[in-house]
């Protein structure tokens, strides 16, 4: 059978960061993948410079036609801008009971605001229940939970364990914006905490790393992976991206990593 994921997404015109990466995330990890739009973001490797949100009518419709038609095994949501995409999002998605990646995108690598303050809420109370993992990174997990960026183990393990009761099913912290040499992400689920980590690699391309993570963990997911397995999977591959992608020349910022390291 043929893999499918889905990603409801922003999209970036310079092609590193979201609905563009997921897409890329997919097809190098053998999986057909499906898009819904829910921005437009005028954008390349220095920064953000406009954004159009779409109105949840057409994201409702978009996920709507795809659900309709194609048998998705799953999907990562990422860049919702407004409570009425949030509302739109959740409706749609009511009778889904298979695998939700929810990357919560508040900020972009340039520092950009992506998130309207006062959707946060929204995202908490609608999206978070129905997800199977959600994706922050250290400066959202402070955001969402009203806590200062963590700086250890136990700060982390805090963070997530708050973010738990919003009603995931498990919460993986991002650590790759912390200091030191290693690259730790912490997964907590219902049960013990794990972590996955890898050296840090000294590169400034590094745009759209946590949308890449989000969808390949999504694309393991669809592949029948456990959430483990997807998340050790897709943290290999991202390393792999950034390892390749350091010597990528695209723009004159923080570029994209190379979602197709394995193929040119």
């Amino acid at each position: 059978m043929t893999a499918i994921a889905l990603t409801i997404a922003g999209s970036d015109s310079g092609g590193g960061a979201g609905v563009q990466a997921d897409l890329k995330t997919f097809s190098a990890l053998g999986v057909y993948g499906a898009s819904v739009l829910t921005a437009i973001t005028a954008q390349n490797t220095k920064g953000v410079t406009a954004i159009e949100n779409l109105s949840p009518t057409i994201i409702e419709a978009q996920i709507d036609a795809v659900l309709a038609d194609i048998e998705v095994d799953a999907i990562k949501i990422g860049m919702v801008s407004t409570i009425g995409a949030i509302d739109s999002i959740a409706g749609a998605l009511q009778r889904w009971d298979r695998s939700i990646v929810l990357d919560p995108v508040m900020v972009a690598t340039s520092g950009d605001r992506l998130l309207d303050p006062n959707a946060i809420d929204a995202l908490k109370r609608q999206l978070f229940p129905k997800a199977m993992v959600v994706t922050p990174n250290l400066a959202e997990a402070a955001l969402l939970t009203g806590m200062p960026v963590a700086e250890n183990a136990d700060q982390m393990l805090q963070q997530a364990e708050l973010l738990l009761e919003l009603g995931p099913s498990a919460v993986l912290i991002k650590g790759g914006h912390a200091k030191g040499a290693m690259s730790n992400d912490l997964l907590v689920d219902r049960g013990w905490p794990s972590w996955f980590s890898a050296s840090r690699i000294a590169t400034d391309n590094d745009h759209g790393t946590g949308c890449t993570l989000a969808s390949a963990i999504t694309a393991e997911l669809a592949k029948g992976k456990t959430l483990q397995g997807a998340v050790a999977g897709a943290k290999d591959y991202l390393t792999a991206a950034m390892v390749a992608g350091a010597s990528l020349k695209v723009g004159q910022g923080r570029g994209p990593v190379h979602h197709f390291h394995q193929w040119w």
